[in-house]
């Protein structure tokens, strides 16, 4: 931190006019040795935590937060960006070079270059509150996704499904523990959901699961909730903005708050209706098994499995034997070639942080010529956060010499037995493509500074790469090649895929409504403005006026809410993922229209004007330059399986 401020303050002093150059171009080569540290602190925070890394961490967050304000508030250094925005001679930059000059002057004034001294530092003090409320948000979600399990007697294993069993048996030796034992993680519970024919117990993983932060216990974030909301608030009317949701989206797609409300709106009702359906089959399936019970959110999962058998003819079980995840990698291998010309080969040259973690070098299939590396992560350890993602180590960039991308996935896929498959859901899957996007969107940049490569994009645009990315899934291209029977060695049978296609709107209801109930949470919460909050009162007074099915919970309840909590990244942000796939469906027509997903000019389309550009262009301005128009919500609806009357 000491250098870069050093290297700021050699930009601030210099006696030379401001000009892009020596302003602009010379702050993208400083902190070079800080974005190091950082990203391997940002490695042992999401990969390996533990309480001797908590101990730095809860010093160095808000030390990191004032260290940021203090370059966003540095007087000398914003003039100097002033002066090179508000120059005649900026109209005469190159377009590129335009948009970094106005990124920057965006982000300063966005954090409040522009305010006076004294609310500079009401910023700054809020900024570091802030980001030790952020830690000891995600501090207590990972250790009640650590520390609390189910035990499961050997009685209860016994009825269980054999790869359940074995799941359960593999986490209690993991944890040195007999018998076998549940996480507290969405990878664990979620197949738990489905196959567990014990109703209590899938009621007591169930209401851990959901309860995570929300215990009453030294682990609970109900205090700290309407801390960081009030904060966030506080810090908006300084900004001049009134809310935070609007300060936010100020500067992404949707622009304003009521946009993104639209969007969801428009889809919550046809979802609600369609959920209505689909509780109205499970319970006929368990009124015939004459039990006596009413669908709860603890049986979703497990009936809709059967009504998925019912009428499709599928279970999960199925499938999930073709789904070895090392077949599933290395398709995605094979369509980043086919789409983008990009070819991976493992290497054991480079350091790992773990063992478990994997190295690949990319490069360009046709020339030979170096992209970059890939890191995979792909299991469950004490200490990583849940879920799945993509990060990058270091941006490609070409400012300051030929700087080629690091980029990894990471995943929470629980290990198996040694020589044997890890096989993973077809869900998964889909997860393991969408991150994969993430990653091939930071691999195929070609941009020439750091602050515009790869996924620095809105976050209401950067899930629209990943999530076209998963549509090659179930391509009979992937499936026939990738899609292996682990025991047989057989391809998946045409009749299984057909199945697959058969139901791929089925349970659309469920996913769509508890993906939308937590960003209208999300959003509502933050156009409350200074209003006192209590998290679980607000979230259920919400979600009664909405209408919310009984049957379902948020995909993300309040307090364990880390998209939204655990930093500033996607507050008031959580709407992105269906902006971006209205985008994204409304893409991959383009493929349909062309002939097919492999279409060659197409793929070109979308490398040359989304996948290569970084935040070079303008969202929507490189949007049509690929698909020659704006995106229409009728794909997106049509893919849910949604009635839809408009265009």
């Amino acid at each position: 931190m000491a250098e870069d401020s050093l290297e700021i303050q050699k930009i601030v002093e210099q006696k030379d006019p401001p000009s892009f150059e020596n302003t602009i171009a010379a702050l993208e080569k400083t902190g070079s040795s800080l974005n190091r540290v950082i990203n391997v602190y940002s490695v042992w925070s999401g990969n390996m935590n533990s309480e001797e890394f908590q101990t730095i961490e809860t010093e160095m967050q808000p030390k990191l937060a004032a260290f940021v304000d203090n370059i966003m508030q540095n007087e000398g250094l914003f003039k100097r960006i002033e002066a090179v925005y508000k120059s005649p001679k900026s109209s005469s930059i190159v377009k590129e070079q335009r948009r970094l000059l106005d990124k920057y002057y965006d982000d300063f004034v966005l954090n409040g270059a522009k305010l006076n001294s004294a609310d500079k530092a009401k910023v700054a003090a809020i900024n570091q509150k802030l980001a030790s409320l952020f830690t000891k948000f995600s501090q207590n979600l990972l250790a009640d996704e650590n520390d609390k399990f189910l035990a499961i007697s050997d009685s209860e294993l016994a009825k269980m499904p054999e790869d359940l069993k074995e799941a359960l048996l593999s986490a209690a030796k993991d944890k040195k523990l007999k018998g076998g034992i549940l996480a507290n993680t969405r990878s664990a519970i979620e197949p738990f959901l489905t196959f567990c024919p014990e109703r209590g117990l899938r009621e007591k993983a169930w209401r851990m699961f959901v309860n995570r932060g929300d215990n009453g216990d030294q682990n609970d974030n109900n205090a700290i909730i309407p801390q960081i909301l009030a904060l966030r608030a506080e810090r908006a009317k300084l900004f001049g903005y009134p809310t935070h949701a609007h300060w936010k989206l100020s500067n992404k797609m949707a622009k304003t708050p009521d946009k993104a409300m639209d969007l969801l709106l428009a889809v919550w009702q046809p979802a609600v209706a369609r959920v209505k359906e689909e509780v109205a089959d499970m319970q006929a399936i368990a009124n015939s098994e004459k039990l006596g019970i009413k669908i709860e959110p603890w049986d979703y999962r497990y009936y809709a499995e059967k009504v998925r058998k019912a009428k499709y003819d599928l279970d999960e079980s199925q499938i999930k034997p073709y789904l070895d995840l090392e077949k599933m990698r290395e398709g995605m291998f094979w369509m980043a070639g086919q789409l983008f010309d990009l070819k991976f080969d493992q290497i054991n040259d480079v350091p790992k942080f773990h063992p478990d973690v994997r190295v690949w070098k990319v490069t360009k299939g046709s020339t030979g010529a170096l992209v970059g590396l890939w890191y995979f992560d792909p299991y469950a350890r004490e200490g990583k956060r849940s879920g799945a993602w993509m990060t990058a180590y270091r941006e490609q960039s070409k400012n300051n010499g030929d700087v080629k991308t690091l980029v990894s996935n990471n995943s929470n896929f629980l290990k198996g037995k040694a020589n044997e498959p890890v096989l993973i859901s077809l869900d998964d899957a889909n997860t393991l493509f969408h991150e994969f996007g993430h990653a091939l969107h930071g691999l195929c940049s070609n941009v020439t500074y750091p602050k515009l490569s790869g996924t620095n994009v809105a976050t209401d645009y950067v899930e629209f790469p990943s999530q076209i990315l998963e549509r090659w899934l179930l391509t009979p291209e992937i499936l026939n090649r990738f899609a292996v029977h682990y025991q047989t060695k057989q391809p998946i049978p045409k009749e299984l895929v057909q199945k697959i296609e058969n139901a791929s709107k089925f349970n659309q209801g469920f996913a769509t409504v508890e993906y939308l109930a937590s960003a209208l949470i999300d959003m509502k919460l933050h156009l409350a403005g200074d209003k006192p909050i209590n998290a679980d009162q607000f979230e259920k007074v919400e979600l009664t006026k909405l209408g919310m099915p009984d049957e379902i919970v948020m995909r993300h309840r309040t307090p364990q809410f880390a998209h939204i909590f655990a930093d500033d990244g996607y507050s008031a942000g959580y709407y992105s993922y269906l902006w971006s796939d209205v985008h994204s469906a409304d893409a991959f027509e383009a493929f349909t229209e062309a002939g097919g997903p492999y279409d060659k000019a197409v793929a070109k389309r979308l490398l040359d004007h989304v996948f290569s550009v970084g935040g070079t262009v303008e969202e929507s301005e490189g949007y049509k330059a690929f698909r020659g128009k704006n995106p229409s919500i009728a794909a997106l609806m049509k893919n849910r399986g949604f009635p839809y009357n408009g265009k």
